[in-house]
């Protein structure tokens, strides 16, 4: 245990090149943890303290690690266009309660090449009129791309919020063919 009381974890991290730049991947023994955008120095180190912060100890760069080549290769073939589903173990400490609920159902009912409303997956988790609490759900989802939040769009088509930049959204819809490629 920690001087918090919290039990400490085992975190490994590794950055990964992608066609939406540089990904933060961190992991546990329980599984995939994290998952940031834009990982340049400043952005990696700023969540790197958020890790140790919520889940004790000091996260270790660790690309070679067995808790992260798995999920280092599915996100690489997913860029490459070779995946469509992701199949990793998810440690889902970092989230709780209707969030959880929502980015559980999230990762399980949407599938690649599909959208959903904000409201509509409110629906799914018993919450009809909670569209604005799913959007907040996004906003704080730990894990974006293997939790696909970015298939999540506006009833009206309009393409919705995104932490990582509605460029990078676009991006990503378009890589499951849901929106053309961007020109440039």
């Amino acid at each position: 245990m920690n001087s918090h009381g919290q039990d400490e974890q085992q975190v490994v991290w590794a950055v990964v090149a992608t066609d939406i730049g540089p990904l933060l991947l961190a992991a546990t023994r329980e599984g995939l943890v994290n998952v940031v955008f834009h990982a340049t120095d400043a952005v990696r180190d700023k969540a790197l303290d958020r890790l140790a912060s919520r889940l004790g100890g000091e996260p270790v760069e660790a690309p070679g690690s067995p808790l992260l080549a798995e999920a280092i290769r599915q996100v690489e073939a997913y860029f490459a266009g070779e995946r469509h589903d992701f199949e990793l173990p998810l440690d889902w400490s970092l989230i709780s309660g209707f969030n959880r609920q929502v980015l559980r159902e999230l990762a399980s009912g949407v599938p690649f090449g599909k959208v959903v409303g904000y409201g509509d997956l409110a629906g799914r988790v018993g919450q009809p009129g909670a569209a604005q609490a799913v959007g907040v759900a996004m906003g704080s989802n730990p894990l974006p791309v293997v939790v696909p939040c970015h298939r999540v769009v506006e009833s009206d088509g309009g393409i919705g919020g995104f932490g990582g930049g509605l460029e990078t959204k676009r991006k990503l819809l378009a890589l499951e063919g849901m929106l053309p490629e961007p020109l440039f």
